[in-house]
């Protein structure tokens, strides 16, 4: 079998822990980003506030699942598409945050730019997670 740098980076990627994964990285400073800088909302803007916290939060608590479902690829690439769903919640929340207002441009741009950074090294988790199983079997 010809391997190619996909099949040997997935046959040499050990990480030790799901805070080793750059999406999971990549997802926490994103979650912090947002954290910061949305107690500067307008109180009334609570609920926006509220939501997207939460769904910032939800995409490092799908991969840290997903590692722990890692021994079993339906449930481990289960997991990470929840993870790649609930960056896509962020971009969306970001999105409407622009539009009401309440982020500038630049700012929205910026954080829905580094939910595609999380967006791309999740599918890169899940093509790995596939090329592993196929090298194993």
């Amino acid at each position: 079998m010809k391997q190619n740098y996909a099949t040997i980076f997935a046959a040499n990627y050990h990480p030790h822990g799901y805070k080793e994964l750059l999406a999971y990285q990549l997802a926490f400073n994103e979650a912090m980003r947002l954290h910061w800088l949305l107690p500067n909302l307008p109180e009334e803007e609570s609920p926006l506030v509220a939501k997207l916290r939460e769904v910032s939060r939800e995409v490092c608590m799908h991969l840290a699942a997903a590692w722990e479902q890692r021994h079993y690829k339906t449930s481990f690439v289960a997991k990470l598409s929840e993870a790649k769903a609930a960056a896509a919640k962020v971009q969306t929340w970001v999105a409407f945050a622009v539009e009401c207002g309440y982020l500038c441009v630049d700012d929205g741009r910026v954080h829905c730019d580094l939910c595609g950074d999380v967006v791309v090294e999740i599918e890169d988790l899940i093509r790995t997670a596939l090329i592993v199983v196929r090298l194993a079997g």
